[in-house]
């Protein structure tokens, strides 16, 4: 029996003898079942492979965040560097370093 067929007689039977909460449970579950699979299937993930494929995605995105957190500790690490050698020069010509040069 397909899922089809099984949401068919559970509104049937809801139709018939009136609805308990067990017949309203079960047609909920199985049209959300349904409108799940149908989803999936809209989006191209209802194959063998989907789990791989979400694997794969998660992966992708967990080195694309570390890609992203290198480069922005690397960006702020040359910052830092750059303001450093900003106030050594700056130190540096204050001391009269200018004088040694000439």
């Amino acid at each position: 029996m397909n899922q089809n067929d099984v949401l068919a007689g559970l509104l049937s039977q809801a139709a018939l003898g009136g609805v308990d909460l067990v017949t309203l449970r079960a047609i909920v579950e199985e049209a959300s079942e349904r409108g799940a699979q149908r989803m999936l299937a809209s989006i191209g993930l209802d194959d063998p492979r989907a789990s791989q494929d979400m694997a794969d995605l998660r992966e992708l995105l967990r080195a694309w965040r570390d890609a992203k957190a290198s480069a922005r500790n690397a960006a702020i690490a040359w910052i830092v560097r750059g303001f450093c050698a900003l106030l050594l020069l700056g130190i540096a010509v204050r001391m009269g370093a200018t004088e040694l040069l000439k």
